[in-house]
C-alpha cells in the first residue's frame, strides 16, 4: 500500500469539495453538499483503485459495491432536495458565521466533510490495493453490505413515499422499517461501511477500523441522529410517543403496539 495514494485519495474529496462549493455560491445553497458525500467517498474509491497490485475479481467486486451505494444515494439525496431552499441547519450555520460565510464555508464545511469522507474511505484503501485470496470475511462484507443496502435504499424509498402524500402531512413516519427503527436508513448506512471494512480485514488491514467508527460516530452523535431529534420534540410534543416505543438506530421491536401513526414528525426532517 502507498501512502502517496491514499494522499491522493484526499485530493480527490477536497478537489470535488471545491467544485461543489463553488456551485454551493452561485445556487447559495451549501446544503448541496449533502448530495456529493457519497461521490467524494467513490472519487477516493476511484484513486485507489488505480493502485492496485492486480486488478482482480475481488477488486471489481469491491469498486462496483461502492459505484452502486455512491450513486444510489447521492441521486436520492439531490432528488429529495432538488428545488427545496436550503436545509434549515445550514441556514443556522450561516447565521451563525456571518459575515464572510461565502468563504468561510469553504472549510467550515466542504472541506470538513471532504476530510471526513477520506477518513471514512479508509477501509477502501487495502480493500481495492492489497491483492489476497477470496475468504470468508470476504462473503461475510458482502452479506453485511447488502443487508445495510437494503436497509438504507428500502427505508429512504419508504419515507419518500410516506412523505409525497398529502394525507400524512404532519404525521410520524412509523410504518415499514421505520416500525422498527426510528432511523433504519442510518442503521443501513452504518452497515454497510463495516461491511467495506471487513473487505479491509480479509487484507489484514485492521487499523482500517477507523473508517467505520468514524461513521458511526458521526450517524449516532454529530449529524445524524443526535441533530436531527435534538429540537423535534420542542417542535412537535408528540414525537416523543414514537421516541419511547422505538429504537433510535438497530432495529428491534417496538415498545409499545400503535394502532395507528400519532403526529409528530418523520424521521428525517
Amino acid at each position: 500500500m502507498s501512502l502517496s495514494l491514499y494522499a491522493m485519495g484526499l485530493v480527490s474529496t477536497l478537489g470535488l469539495a471545491t467544485l461543489t462549493w463553488v456551485g454551493s455560491v452561485l445556487k447559495r445553497d451549501v446544503s448541496i453538499v449533502d448530495g456529493v458525500w457519497a461521490l467524494m467517498l467513490l472519487a477516493a474509491a476511484a484513486v485507489y483503485a488505480t493502485g492496485a497490485e492486480s486488478y482482480t475479481g475481488r477488486t471489481t467486486l469491491i469498486l462496483t459495491l461502492v459505484v452502486l451505494w455512491a450513486v444510489r444515494l447521492s441521486s436520492h439525496i439531490i432528488h429529495r432536495n432538488w428545488g427545496e431552499p436550503e436545509d434549515r441547519r445550514y441556514r443556522d450555520i450561516r447565521l451563525k458565521y456571518e459575515p464572510n460565510f461565502v468563504l468561510k464555508s469553504l472549510g467550515l464545511i466542504f472541506w470538513f466533510q471532504a476530510g471526513l469522507a477520506w477518513i471514512t474511505s479508509t477501509p477502501l484503501w487495502p480493500a481495492l490495493t492489497v491483492p489476497v485470496d477470496v475468504g470468508a470475511f470476504d462473503v461475510l462484507a458482502v452479506t453485511v453490505w447488502a443487508v445495510g443496502m437494503i436497509f438504507e435504499s428500502v427505508g429512504d424509498w419508504q419515507l419518500s413515499r410516506f412523505k409525497a402524500d398529502p394525507a400524512n402531512h404532519g404525521k410520524v413516519m412509523d410504518r415499514g422499517l421505520w416500525r422498527y427503527s426510528r432511523h433504519p436508513n442510518y442503521f443501513g448506512e452504518c452497515l454497510i461501511w463495516w461491511g467495506f471494512f471487513l473487505f479491509a480485514l480479509s487484507a489484514g488491514a485492521w487499523w482500517a477500523v477507523a473508517g467505520p467508527l468514524l461513521l458511526t460516530y458521526l450517524l449516532l452523535r454529530f449529524s445524524g441522529v443526535t441533530l436531527l431529534e435534538e429540537t423535534i420534540v420542542d417542535r412537535r410534543p408528540a414525537y416523543r410517543a414514537y421516541i419511547a416505543r422505538t429504537n433510535a438506530f438497530i432495529p428491534g421491536p417496538p415498545k409499545q403496539d400503535a394502532q395507528a401513526s400519532i403526529p409528530g414528525d418523520s424521521g428525517h426532517v
